[in-house]
């Protein structure tokens, strides 16, 4: 990230929001939480996740996640390490046939197509493209495909899309969902592999890959594991996962932190009222936040389509006499950090995160805030 000279602007207190943390990944983790753990961790940091208190604690993960997304009989939800980046590299072992289609519109859907087309042993992946800002449209697979690899909310550009399954599809739906799991409705019914990290709208931390997957998705997963037609290595090895998952533990050792973070938050979201409760939480932040730009001479929604733009991750350009890496580096020397643009987009663009976690109060401040800085600016 390029360094930027930092004008002395003070913002005066009572605009401050109470929680300056406004980050995409790793986000705001609830100081209730943090409370929680430094008054559990002595029964339970260091102790082996082999044994009953860690894999009660899993248990309670996978129960809490299938009420969470109301999963109907038969899907189940695996675990492993390594985050979502890890669970591309498992894909292309134990999900994908022969070929599959991926819609791209960010750096993260990106990502996915070009593990895909770099393994090997699978046919070259097809890429359906859109410019960022955008996604490209839901459309049946080509010929030969068996995964259709969709990204519910691009972190990187603010454009979430609505889960549909593609009329005339034969095969799976995989839906990467690191940001959007827990803060975006979703409807199993139009989905077979749902998965994710937990350290955006789940407030934990990252290096934890989690897996809603339907029993379509549970048959390719053991069919590919008996075909032993292709080395795959054990951390990567779906199977292993899966039978690992349903005795509540992870194949290698997990960041027992994590976990029980991920637990509470799970906890604080169902006694608040399930995904309605949580999705809710980020819709009224977005709307503060694009109401705001909107009503703004020099701040514009980058996303141009109300129906994509995220209601998890906020992106806003700014006019070009006003220097968004300014603004957010001024918003830093006053507390209030992780409003940068995503480095590789290259815009002069504020991203601003609205995880469930994030009190919609403070992203009003915020918006008071960032005026502050730009009055002093202009």
């Amino acid at each position: 990230m390029a360094r930027v000279a930092t004008p002395d602007i003070r913002i005066p207190p009572d605009l401050l929001p109470a929680d300056g943390r406004f980050g995409s990944g790793p986000s705001k983790v609830r100081p209730e939480a943090v409370a929680a753990l430094a008054q559990a961790g002595g029964s339970l940091l260091g102790t082996s996740h082999r044994q009953a208190p860690v894999r009660e604690l899993v248990a309670r993960i996978r129960a809490g996640l299938a009420e969470l997304f109301g999963l109907p009989e038969g899907w189940e939800v695996l675990l492993g390490n390594g985050g979502a980046t890890s669970f591309w590299d498992a894909a292309v072992f134990g999900l994908v046939e022969r070929r599959s289609q991926h819609l791209v519109f960010g750096e993260f859907s990106g990502k996915f197509a070009a593990v895909a087309a770099a393994a090997p042993h699978l046919d070259e992946p097809v890429v359906v493209e859109a410019d960022p800002g955008t996604h490209p449209p839901l459309e049946a697979g080509a010929a030969g495909v068996d995964l259709y690899a969709l990204t519910h909310n691009e972190t990187s550009t603010g454009v979430m899309m609505t889960l549909r399954r593609p009329d005339g599809l034969d095969g799976l739906v995989a839906v990467d969902a690191t940001s959007a799991a827990g803060g975006l409705r979703w409807d199993p019914a139009q989905v077979d592999v749902y998965y994710f990290a937990p350290q955006k709208c789940f407030a934990s931390d990252g290096g934890l890959w989690l897996a809603a997957c339907s029993p379509a998705a549970i048959e390719r997963i053991e069919r590919r594991r008996a075909a032993r037609d292709r080395w795959t290595p054990p951390t990567l090895d779906l199977g292993i996962a899966l039978d690992n998952s349903r005795q509540d533990q992870t194949y290698n050792t997990p960041a027992l932190a994590t976990l029980f973070l991920l637990a509470h938050q799970l906890r604080w979201m169902l006694d608040g009222g399930g995904l309605e409760f949580a999705a809710g939480r980020s819709e009224r932040s977005a709307g503060i936040v694009y109401g705001w730009a909107e009503a703004r001479a020099w701040a514009t929604p980058f996303v141009t389509d109300p129906a994509q733009r995220s209601t998890v991750v906020a992106t806003i350009d700014l006019d070009d006499a006003v220097p968004a890496a300014t603004v957010s580096a001024v918003l830093r020397a006053n507390g209030v950090v992780d409003t940068d643009s995503y480095r590789k987009l290259g815009r002069n663009q504020l991203r601003i995160a609205l995880y469930p976690a994030i009190e919609p109060d403070d992203v009003e401040a915020l918006t008071a805030c960032i005026d502050h800085v730009v009055g002093h600016l202009q």
